[in-house]
């Protein structure tokens, strides 16, 4: 289990589960989503960082993507491993 392309999962529906502001964040989950055998996609997008919980700023991250129906043990798997803060919503699905 691996990452694989967007054209992989063709037709199928995809959960959000993660969004990575950081190079090392976006490889702690793609170790993570390996070690546990759950298959995922990866996608730039943009997202917002609210700073001094007042002012917020656009950034792009590296949004994880897995099969709409594995994607509540992948968030365990990562809130397990300590990866909280980039925890997608339930809401976020293509």
């Amino acid at each position: 289990m691996a990452r694989l392309d967007f054209e992989e999962f063709a037709e199928k529906e995809l959960a959000r589960v993660y969004i990575a502001g950081r190079v090392s964040e976006a490889e702690r989950v793609e170790s993570v989503l390996t070690q546990h055998g759950i298959d995922y996609t990866v996608d730039i997008e943009p997202f917002l960082r609210r700073i001094l919980g007042v002012f917020t700023s656009q950034y792009s991250g590296a949004a994880f993507y897995v099969l709409a129906g594995q994607a509540a043990i992948a968030r365990s798997v990562l809130i397990a491993a300590g990866l909280n803060q980039g925890i997608a919503d339930d809401e976020a699905s293509t």
